[in-house]
């Protein structure tokens, strides 16, 4: 009889509990994060990059095996670099049009669609990559960014810098602003604007046409990236004289666009993972680029004959010139750039109250 009442006891509880598990779960779905343990997701992310690239197109690989780990295998993402599953330049129709779920690359290349995506990768004369994480990170630049590329169903995310970049690699020295008349350079974004307006013709062709072009003469000079990528390339084949700043991309932001309604539909811990690679990638690509352009400029420096020069004074002010000359003109005929730039300048300038007294001073006079 004891045993009896023992297990009708039992087996009552064990109901109630099981009426309250199901209540609490139904109260954590609707109020907390919401964790589906049973779908799983197969995704493909495209690239601008050329299949396999160095560190962009390693950082996308190491990225999509970031979320299969944190996802407990939940979700699983194929990597295609440039061309192997869509040309490297379609990728902005193809995330939103759904036929790809994301893709790696820089917003400028997205210009003839949406003018004003070129703020979220390089402006001439702009912001250095620590300033641009910061704009985008926590000084609005994100939420303008998503209210953007919203009517095109994509969610946009901070996801690398390749830091500042070189000027690029020339056939003949530059001297003067005159030198860059008839030049035909392969360079994207505001950058070709200004190049434009310098006298040359900017040419746009994915990373993996460029050597071919240089060394045939279809272009005269190109940029690319940096001493690592720059001298796997082999550009220093080609061209002989490698010039620096990087004026037209001092800091260059990559982004991952990802299919919007894909992404919301996704269980909520899942777009935190995807966020978080992303963050994690943003900073490890930094620090890749960092380390391995010191060591490959003095490959460049101490084993090829090419002339390694700073732009003289000359042509950066007149290139700075024809920087707000371009910028005025964008702002004036696009509303949406209007709006963004205004954004992006008011930070750059508070910014640089701190970085005027914090970066500056160190490597100027401590470095």
């Amino acid at each position: 009889m004891k045993r009896r009442n023992f297990l009708t006891k039992s087996a009552l509880a064990a109901a109630g509990a099981t009426t309250l598990a199901s209540c609490v779960k139904s109260e954590e779905k609707s109020q907390g994060p919401y964790i589906n343990f049973n779908n799983t997701y197969r995704w493909k992310m495209t690239t601008t990059w050329p299949p396999n690239f160095p560190v962009v197109g390693e950082g996308c690989k190491q990225l999509a095996d970031w979320v299969h780990k944190m996802s407990g295998g939940r979700m699983e993402i194929t990597v295609y670099g440039g061309g192997e599953l869509i040309p490297a330049l379609e990728g902005f129709d193809a995330v939103s049009n759904g036929a790809v779920e994301m893709n790696h690359g820089a917003a400028y290349y997205w210009a003839g669609k949406v003018p004003a995506a070129q703020f979220f990768a390089a402006v001439p004369f702009g912001m250095n990559a620590q300033q641009m994480g910061s704009w985008i990170i926590s000084g609005g630049g994100a939420q303008l960014w998503e209210e953007l590329y919203e009517p095109f169903n994509i969610q946009p995310i901070l996801c690398g810098n390749t830091g500042v970049q070189m000027a690029g690699w020339f056939k003949k020295e530059i001297k003067t602003i005159d030198d860059l008349k008839g030049l035909k350079m392969r360079i994207p974004g505001l950058g070709a604007k200004v190049l434009e307006k310098a006298g040359g013709t900017p040419v746009l062709v994915s990373g993996g046409e460029i050597y071919t072009n240089l060394e045939r003469g279809v272009i005269d000079a190109t940029e690319w990236i940096g001493p690592f990528h720059d001298y796997l390339m082999g550009f220093y084949n080609v061209a002989k004289y490698y010039y620096y700043p990087g004026w037209h991309e001092p800091g260059p932001a990559l982004e991952m666009m990802i299919n919007k309604p894909k992404f919301e539909a996704l269980p909520t811990d899942l777009q935190e993972i995807i966020r978080t690679a992303c963050y994690r990638t943003n900073r490890w690509m930094g620090a890749e680029f960092d380390a391995r352009n010191g060591q490959y400029l003095q490959k460049i420096i101490n084993e090829t004959d090419v002339t390694v020069a700073p732009f003289p004074v000359e042509v950066l002010e007149a290139l700075k010139g024809y920087t707000k000359e371009a910028l005025a003109e964008l702002v004036e005929q696009d509303a949406p750039s209007k709006k963004v730039y205004e954004a992006f300048d008011k930070f750059r300038k508070d910014v640089s109250v701190w970085m005027n007294v914090s970066e500056r001073v160190f490597y100027e006079q401590i470095m």
